[in-house]
């Protein structure tokens, strides 16, 4: 059960979010403009469902306009480039800075214009993990075992990424796998769930954040039947967080389930190394 502090991480007492609101509409077409403009790859409607998303909440609810302008602000940051999955030294350094940024302009206008402390991002909450949070991390290296070398190898998906047999390739692979890892935990989580659940119960939080961190990682390249095990994990995460109120756990989990990542597409890609996977 939450309590009445959970909703609002600047630790201010908010009432609970109605479950109906007129705000889930601009909130809906917003995630909705995610999945124009990373899945479909459709720029203009998606600046257009956006642009609309941000008008209705600026009728409906001026709170929710301002939190939704921030992560309005973010998507827009990262749709000015291509995220698929591309580990070139110039991509990289082109990649990293924009998706940095994406999380930075809108803690900063967070932080400093509306003085609000919206953004957080709890790495040190002082509670020890518990004995089943431990547990939960070697299921997550079980379920990614069992999961992943059947989803990249039988769909094609692998072929998404590039195919790195010498030290330096593999080095940026898995530098490159890491760093989308822990910045979707920044962003997804610590902005896009943290300013949703503000207004919304956190599963409407959850969803809505889930159909954007989805759509990301559908360009990214979790294509065919990906969506399939992208948006339960999307989910997963944002449940995780709202239970643990942590990003170092839940960065540990997703770096857990891309080391399989990382792994399996080597394996993909080169068939005779790291022949232990079942698929």
């Amino acid at each position: 059960m939450r309590s009445a502090t959970d909703g609002a991480t600047d630790g201010t007492v908010t009432d609970a979010p109605p479950l109906v609101s007129w705000g889930l509409l601009p909130a809906g077409l917003l995630s909705a403009s995610a999945v124009l403009l990373f899945g479909v790859r459709a720029a203009l409607p998606g600046y257009a469902l956006l642009i609309a998303a941000l008008a209705l909440a600026f009728v409906v609810n001026r709170a929710l306009f301002k939190d939704l302008l921030l992560l309005a602000l973010g998507l827009v940051i990262i749709s000015t480039i291509s995220v698929e999955a591309n580990i070139d030294y110039p991509n990289m350094a082109l990649m990293g800075t924009v998706l940095t940024l994406a999380v930075l302009v809108p803690y900063l206008i967070s932080r400093y214009g509306y003085r609000d402390h919206a953004i957080r991002f709890p790495i040190r909450t002082g509670q020890r993990w518990s004995t089943l949070e431990r547990w939960y991390l070697v299921i997550v290296v079980g379920l990614g075992y069992a999961i992943l070398p059947t989803y990249f190898i039988r769909s094609g998906a692998y072929q998404n990424w590039p195919a790195v047999t010498v030290p330096d390739e593999i080095a940026r692979l898995f530098v490159g796998v890491g760093f989308v890892g822990i910045w979707d935990e920044l962003f997804f989580i610590c902005v896009a769930f943290t300013l949703l659940r503000r207004h919304f119960p956190d599963w409407q939080a959850n969803l809505l954040q889930a159909v954007i961190f989805c759509s990301f990682l559908w360009e990214l390249g979790y294509q065919s039947w990906g969506p399939l095990m992208t948006f339960p994990f999307a989910l997963l995460q944002g449940y995780t967080f709202k239970l643990t109120r942590s990003l170092t756990y839940v960065v540990c989990v997703h770096l857990l389930f891309d080391l399989v990542v990382f792994l399996v597409i080597v394996h993909a890609h080169t068939r005779e190394w790291l022949a232990i996977f079942p698929y």
